[in-house]
């Protein structure tokens, strides 16, 4: 079995139809669902200044939470693998978004602000650092063509640091 490619399948059906079809630029919802085997339906749209529904996630959140997942997920490896116990962990990120006079754009950045809990308060300076190693590690931050910054805080028992 090759481990070095994995293969992810999701699907897209637009349920934006108003019965008009695309006959004018607001004349059709965004609205759509996401969905891939085994998992419950995800209901996307577009950024309400694009026209979207507030109550829906859009791409761009999805990008911005992709990236905290798996920022996350590799910084809970790496401390693993230097006897780092962290009790708790939490992100509240950002990211900005261009959008050019033609109508085009891309994401410019991100900026990603996790809070881990550990327990051990010597080790909270090599905790900090963990989240270069985990940048480096991360496939998302990796396949992006934007900086991805970290401003990472460290708790313990004796609090913020």
């Amino acid at each position: 079995m090759d481990l070095s490619n994995h293969r992810y399948h999701v699907s897209l059906q637009w349920t934006g139809n108003r019965g008009t079809g695309t006959s004018s630029y607001r004349g059709y919802g965004r609205d759509h669902i996401v969905r891939a085997a085994g998992l419950p339906d995800l209901a996307g749209t577009a950024d309400p200044v694009f026209h979207g529904d507030k109550d829906r996630w859009n791409p761009e959140q999805l990008l911005l939470t992709a990236l905290m997942q798996c920022h996350m997920l590799s910084y809970l490896h790496v401390a693993v693998n230097h006897g780092i116990l962290v009790t708790e962990y939490t992100d509240d990120a950002e990211a900005i978004l261009h959008v050019n006079r033609d109508g085009s754009g891309e994401m410019t950045s991100a900026t990603l602000r996790p809070t881990v809990t550990i327990s051990d308060p010597d080790q909270s300076e090599l905790a900090r650092r963990l989240h270069a190693d985990a940048n480096k590690l991360c496939f998302i931050a990796r396949s992006v063509n934007f900086p991805v910054h970290h401003q990472p805080s460290v708790r313990t028992a004796q609090g913020a640091r």
